[in-house]
């Protein structure tokens, strides 16, 4: 009994995994990101179907080459895939325990992240006042769908960055919090893998239909 390691205490190899003890917090909360990941990814991909089904329905509106203007998309594009890069350099700080070079890269990701929403409400913004708006066509719908929802995931990931940032200056590198950080920074880049679907799909190819 004296021998026993006490890291092996409820987690014996010679046990059942259904029989041993509960797993520990941090293999709980990073299976249910993922789980909640993968929920995100099958909501867009709902929102990709949609649009691909109604590409085409115009209704005798405008169509995607003749709203879209790609160096306008082109900035934002480049504007989110920084943001995913300082993002990265943050978690470098982060395992670093730099506080300095943690909040700088994470406040580079919120204005880069900002700057991006700004250039997408003024798209919004302009194909509406040129009466482009949702309800103009199903494309329109499918669009406004599909881009907005992304967006708002952005807006999202703002507040989330913005209370990590707070959390981590008011209480230090602590554990828990760490690990909020990470499942941020995986949030985070998963949502640039989306935008490049929708940059490739939607604007790159609806742009020379």
């Amino acid at each position: 009994m004296g021998d026993e390691d006490p890291h092996n205490l409820g987690h014996d190899d010679n046990v059942p995994i259904s029989e041993q003890g509960p797993a520990p917090k941090r293999i709980v909360v990073a299976y249910g990101f993922w789980i909640f990941l993968l929920s995100d990814f099958i909501l867009f991909s709902g929102f990709f179907a949609g649009y691909a089904v109604l590409s085409g329905a115009t209704a005798g509106g405008p169509a995607g080459r003749d709203l879209f203007e790609l160096p306008l998309v082109a900035t934002e594009t480049a504007l989110l895939l920084l943001s995913s890069f300082t993002c990265g350099m943050a978690g470098i700080a982060l395992t670093a325990r730099n506080m300095r070079w943690f909040q700088g890269a994470m406040a580079a990701t919120f204005v880069l992240g900002a700057g991006f929403l700004a250039l997408e409400a003024y798209e919004f913004a302009h194909l509406i006042g040129e009466g482009a708006g949702p309800s103009r066509s199903a494309f329109l719908s499918a669009f406004f769908a599909l881009v907005g929802c992304h967006g708002l995931h952005v807006l999202l990931g703002l507040i989330w960055l913005t209370t990590m940032m707070a959390q981590v200056g008011a209480k230090g590198f602590r554990d828990d919090i760490e690990r909020r950080v990470q499942c941020f920074a995986l949030f985070w880049h998963a949502l640039d893998i989306i935008w490049v679907a929708v940059f490739t799909m939607v604007y790159l190819m609806g742009a020379g239909a």
